[in-house]
């Protein structure tokens, strides 16, 4: 799978087979995240990985009541519509992984961190993303579970207080790889056109690209 494959075929996976995830397919996902960019080298994710049956039943009961919380949100078709969606993954996903950012890494003052201080979770972020890409090319599933509380989850995990819980994901053998964005494919929400979100020299002044991307339906 080249890159371009594995950036449009990427999905949020809830849906899981039994199998496991070995732990050398493991490792060389989190070896993909450990190799992201970051500003001023200062690497500073931490992943825990969770195996533990018991932890994640807990985790999960926690997530269950913030999914609950999550649907007051919504009236009419719309609630209706979220509480049919399937938004957790838990327990059925062969591995958890809390990914965590150290804000203190190498001390106060971090090059290239002077002006825009929360680049530390930017490179957290990127370090998700080239992991959520790996999976993917090693056909493995992942999906980014935010209906969560990040205390519960660094008070299982023991987590120090000043670390800071960027995402908790989950990561198995799909059911399936969907051919679309599973809330594009319900209904709940479609992809933006690129040049929607593409200015050009100032904000909100349009762009025309040369040639359009092959890509263009893709997620």
């Amino acid at each position: 799978m080249d890159l371009y494959e594995a950036i449009y075929s990427r999905r949020d996976v809830r849906e899981y087979r039994a199998d496991d995830v070995s732990d050398e397919v493991l490792a060389r996902i989190l070896d993909a995240a450990h190799h992201a960019g970051s500003v001023g080298f200062m690497q500073p994710w931490n992943f825990t990985v969770v195996r533990s049956a018991e932890t994640r039943q807990r985790i999960a009961a926690s997530s269950c009541k913030e999914n609950q919380r999550a649907a007051e949100n919504y009236t009419g078709q719309r609630r209706e519509l979220y509480e049919s969606l399937r938004l957790d993954a838990i327990e059925n996903s062969a591995v958890n992984l809390a990914v965590t950012c150290d804000r203190d890494r190498n001390g106060p003052h971090v090059l290239g961190r002077n002006t825009m201080p929360d680049t530390d979770v930017y490179s957290t972020c990127c370090a998700i993303q080239n992991m959520w890409l790996a999976a993917c090319a090693e056909g493995i599933g992942m999906c980014w579970l935010s209906i969560i509380d990040p205390e519960v989850v660094k008070a299982e995990l023991r987590v120090p207080e000043h670390i800071v819980l960027v995402a908790y994901l989950c990561l198995g053998v799909p059911v399936e790889f969907l051919d679309r964005p599973m809330l594009e494919k319900v209904g709940w929400q479609s992809r933006s056109a690129l040049t929607d979100v593409v200015y050009s020299e100032q904000w909100q002044q349009t762009w025309n690209p040369t040639t359009k991307s092959s890509a263009s339906n893709s997620a």
